[in-house]
């Protein structure tokens, strides 16, 4: 391949906030470029999950080669929520360039100024547009010299195009063409190829996502995994349009993908470095494991589903890296596994992802974030789980995570976000307005406070217009309790949970008495109790059901019906010395979803 047959290479990747119409966009280009015939489009093309045309959502990045006059573009089509950033980053790895979509109507939101420093920190040439200015509510100029003020971006070089119209779409691709930079590679070097995102096939085993850096992709070649040390022979080399469409091979700057008939997962992690066996090229950057900041625990309803979650989860992590998980024992539960996700809404869709593809019964503890105990004895112990929490009195001190929030808001909102960070222990560091209409509040807030419902409260304060950023920003010492839940003065390990000593009270209340009502009776009394250390903050009673054995004493002396019900107490008594408490699963899941 030659230097001037690059220069008809582009490589870039569609990136914005959540709902600004990066899936409608790349259905447009997909109809402009021809990639896909009339009859057979429809609306998220490139989005092959039935979850993500039920949510409206993009999940995986998808990648699709286009011929835009004589050029050949490379698309990825990225996922816009802050959980799925990591899509994001990996997608920026095989660019040279992104267009920056904004809505017309909404403006800059925290995923748009998160993408786009994520952009500019990867060196890629961002090509800006201003999306849907064919609504009413558009408000074009406007928005464009909020970008300018906000990104440092040209009013003059913004787009201005409608992708559900088509509008503009066709100068958007030749702005691409004129501003995003031909990739660079030498086709003469060894082979240097990144693989960038998998999936496992039953029948053809692993398919990966590779953009080619150096050398030749070649059908049939015997190639090297850098990092694993394994060999394996390319039986397919192909690009997707957006079928997958084999070639002979792919060379320098060129995206597309492999089949190497790999059946061991572990072989084809991503961030990979193929070369060809016999002339190896050095391994490439490959990414930085995403570090969890929400764990909770999976396990199966069945018991004998455990080995099928296990191949389950392996394969998924093909699919999305970003998630941990580790094998768990649970008391109540039985098998499982301990997860880690980067978000609330990531761990949905992976726990709704494994129940569809895979067709498994899963049970999800309560969500938590990591806490660092501080020992008496000067050692730290990371605790993920409640249960492997030390005991109270060797305990110095605890460390829970904080994050650093970015909210952006119309002004009219700003009390009501100000009031629910303030009720989840937030300390404001900035606030600065955008616009006369829109603000942007900077607030440090305990990580255990936003993973269950503040997303949610946030929408609903400010009825769907404000958007949410979140960065780590250390561990910082708080007053932490672990609140556990006794049934029969047993401890039952799938509710306990750390939390602030503020709320322990309120949350132990509410367990048992929903517990109370799950819980069916038994034939002794169940004491149910929430209780902090050795100290009981909550409790209600399950009460037994009596057999009525004065049922056969028609009137005579009150002494034989008393010793009759004296007799049945001592009976209930013997009985809730050894008797175990059955808790249905439908109890545990309603439960768990107590927040919900």
């Amino acid at each position: 391949m030659t230097s001037s047959s690059l220069e008809r290479f582009r490589n870039l990747a569609i990136v914005a906030h959540i709902d600004h119409g990066k899936s409608t966009l790349a259905d447009r280009l997909l109809e402009l470029t021809g990639a896909v015939e009339l009859r057979d489009m429809r609306a998220q093309y490139l989005d092959s999950m039935d979850l993500e045309r039920e949510r409206g959502i993009t999940i995986k990045a998808q990648n699709v080669r286009l011929t835009w006059k004589d050029h050949t573009l490379h698309l990825i089509d990225t996922p816009g929520h802050v959980d799925f950033g990591y899509e994001v980053s990996r997608s920026m790895a095989a660019c040279e360039g992104a267009i920056l979509l904004v809505d017309a109507s909404q403006g800059i939101e925290a995923q748009t100024l998160a993408n786009c420093y994520a952009a500019l920190e990867a060196n890629l040439t961002i090509v800006a547009a201003l999306n849907k200015i064919d609504l009413p509510a558009a408000e074009p100029d406007k928005r464009a010299a909020e970008i300018e003020r906000v990104l440092g971006v040209p009013a003059a070089e913004i787009l201005r195009i409608s992708a559900k119209t088509g509008e503009g779409v066709a100068d958007l691709l030749d702005a691409v063409v004129e501003r995003i930079p031909a990739p660079q590679g030498d086709a003469d070097a060894p082979l240097q190829a990144l693989m960038f995102d998998s999936y496992y096939d039953a029948y053809r085993g692993v398919v990966s996502a590779v953009r080619v850096f150096n050398g030749s992709l070649v059908t049939g070649a015997r190639l090297r995994y850098v990092n694993a040390g394994a060999q394996h022979d390319a039986e397919e080399v192909g690009v997707r349009a957006p079928g997958l469409t084999p070639v002979a091979s792919l060379g320098p700057g060129e995206v597309g993908y492999l089949i190497a008939g790999i059946k061991d997962v572990g072989e084809a992690r991503v961030g990979e470095t193929v070369t060809v066996a016999t002339n190896p090229g050095e391994a490439l950057p490959g990414y930085d494991d995403p570090k969890p900041m929400v764990f909770c625990g999976l396990y199966p309803v069945v018991g004998d589903e455990y080995a099928d979650l296990r191949e389950a989860m392996e394969k998924l992590r093909l699919n999305d890296s970003s998630f941990t998980y580790e094998p768990e024992t649970s008391g109540a539960l039985g098998f499982g596994f301990r997860c880690g996700f980067l978000g609330l809404l990531h761990m949905e869709i992976i726990r709704e992802r494994l129940e569809r593809e895979y067709d498994l019964s899963l049970v999800a503890t309560a969500p938590n974030v990591e806490y660092h105990a501080r020992l008496v004895d000067g050692r730290e112990e990371a605790v993920d789980n409640p249960s492997s929490m030390p005991p109270s009195n060797q305990i110095d001190h605890i460390e829970e995570p904080f994050v650093t929030v970015t909210v952006l808001t119309p002004t009219e909102f700003v009390g009501a976000v100000m009031e629910l960070c303030q009720q989840r222990r937030a300390e404001q560091t900035r606030m600065e307005y955008l616009s006369e209409e829109r603000v942007e509040l900077v607030y440090v807030i305990p990580l255990a406070e936003i993973v269950m419902d503040f997303f949610d409260q946030l929408k609903s304060r400010t009825r769907g217009y404000a958007s949410l950023d979140y960065d780590p920003a250390g561990y910082r010492v708080a007053s932490l309790v672990k609140v556990d839940v006794l049934l029969n003065n047993v401890p039952v390990d799938a509710f306990s949970t750390i939390m602030h000593k503020d709320k322990a009270y309120e949350y132990g209340k509410r367990m048992t008495e929903k517990l109370r009502e799950l819980i069916p009776r038994q034939l002794f009394d169940v004491p149910i109790q929430a209780a902090i250390g050795g100290r009981v903050i909550a409790r209600e009673t399950v009460k037994a059901k009596r057999k009525d054995v004065i049922a056969k004493c028609y009137g005579g002396d009150v002494s034989r019906k008393r010793k009759l019900l004296d007799r049945q107490k001592e009976g209930k008594k013997r009985m809730k010395q050894i008797g175990s408490v059955e808790v249905p699963q439908e109890a545990f899941v309603a439960a768990l979803t107590l927040d919900e």
